[in-house]
């Protein structure tokens, strides 16, 4: 593989610091992710880290028609974009659930239900629902292990499902089941502790289906557990990473062979000492939830220690005797690319090691129109 794919020959016509997008290496990982499952009807990808009408045609193209996303923006971009089914991996309440009824009497060509993981959210949507005269397919939002949202799987969640198929206005179909917590990079020990999260999640869909239900959809898993899920034949699998892939999951999950499909590009602007570096790659342009040393690796600087960061600048120091001078151009994966992407309106394409066009990241804003 060419060691240097990610290079732009006409890096002068684009202004940095800038999301880069390589198209040709995005249909890649749509394939690679087609290759991991038995069938494409399976895949329920998460569109919060490309947030792109583009990404999103391409994945519709490939045959995907099932899709999760987090806001009302993500929704309504895949139901602009025609796709059948999406699912709001939220449980919507207050002025977000109004938004999300008036979607779905916009978009009519569009399945959309949503999660529930309490009665009181469950009344809420159903007299919405039946305010609106719809009928919206509910998924119990269970707490596997994040301890974020959702309910325990067992007796009380099984309640809920039972009383979610009392109310009007809503239908529960299903079962959410989120594992993000599992970052093993040792696969074996993933598989093990994904397998005793998903074991009480199987167990409450075999008793609804012995109560009667039709038996429960089940929606799980992230990139993480994508591999293990996907084995499990009646399971509908949600990776998001995998369309770009990043560097934290680039040295975590090394089974998985998606490559790297969407770069930061920064300048060196400035030489505060004999040693440092400044880069115009902030906070406002790179995700800083994690440590310093794990924000971004240049692929063409990989031995830069950074120091500092800020609103507008990263300083690095690149040792004595460095060569780096102002203007050199470096090109970085981000450890975390959802959160790098929702800070740019934009991503720039480059095809043929050039700069050939724009995807817009129109669901990174909290409202398209609705």
């Amino acid at each position: 593989m060419d060691k240097k794919w990610y290079l732009i020959e006409n890096a002068e016509e684009l202004d940095t610091p800038a999301l880069v997008v390589y198209p040709g290496r995005v249909k890649n990982n749509i394939g690679i992710l087609k290759s991991m499952i038995d069938k494409t009807s399976r895949l329920r990808p998460h569109v919060k880290t490309h947030k792109s009408s583009d990404a999103s045609q391409l994945m519709l193209a490939a045959g995907i028609t099932k899709f999760k996303c987090a806001t009302i923006a993500e929704a309504e971009m895949l139901a602009m974009c025609k796709a059948p089914d999406v699912l709001l991996a939220y449980q919507p309440i207050g002025p977000k659930l109004r938004r999300f009824t008036r979607l779905i009497l916009t978009y009519p060509g569009t399945k959309f239900s949503c999660l529930v993981d309490n009665i009181e959210a469950a009344l809420e949507i159903s007299a919405e629902s039946s305010k609106n005269k719809l009928h919206i397919p509910v998924y119990i939002d269970l707490n596997v292990g994040m301890n974020r949202t959702g309910i325990v799987p067992g007796e009380a969640a099984l309640q809920l499902y039972a009383d979610c198929a009392l109310l009007p206005g809503i239908k529960p179909v299903g079962l959410h089941a989120y594992d993000g917590h599992m970052h093993y990079s040792d696969f074996e020990e993933r598989k093990q502790k994904c397998d005793e999260c998903f074991e009480p999640v199987a167990k409450l869909q075999s008793e609804l289906a012995q109560l009667g239900y039709p038996e429960p959809i089940i929606v799980a898993g992230g990139s993480p557990s994508f591999p293990i899920h996907s084995k499990r034949k009646h399971v509908e699998c949600s990776p998001g990473t995998f369309i770009y892939w990043d560097e934290g999951y680039l040295s975590e999950l090394s089974e998985q062979t998606f490559l790297t499909a969407a770069l930061v590009v920064s300048r060196v602007i400035s030489m505060p000492d004999e040693t440092k570096i400044c880069l115009d790659l902030g906070h406002k342009s790179i995700a800083s939830e994690k440590e310093l040393s794990k924000r971004v690796l240049f692929l063409n600087a990989p031995e830069l220690i950074f120091v500092g960061h800020s609103e507008e600048h990263l300083v690095a120091d690149a040792g004595e005797g460095h060569k780096y001078k102002v203007g050199d151009v470096l090109y970085g994966i981000p450890y975390h690319v959802c959160p790098t992407v929702a800070l740019y309106e934009r991503a720039i394409t480059i095809e043929a090691n050039k700069v050939s066009g724009e995807w817009k990241n129109i669901a990174r804003d909290r409202k398209i129109n609705i």
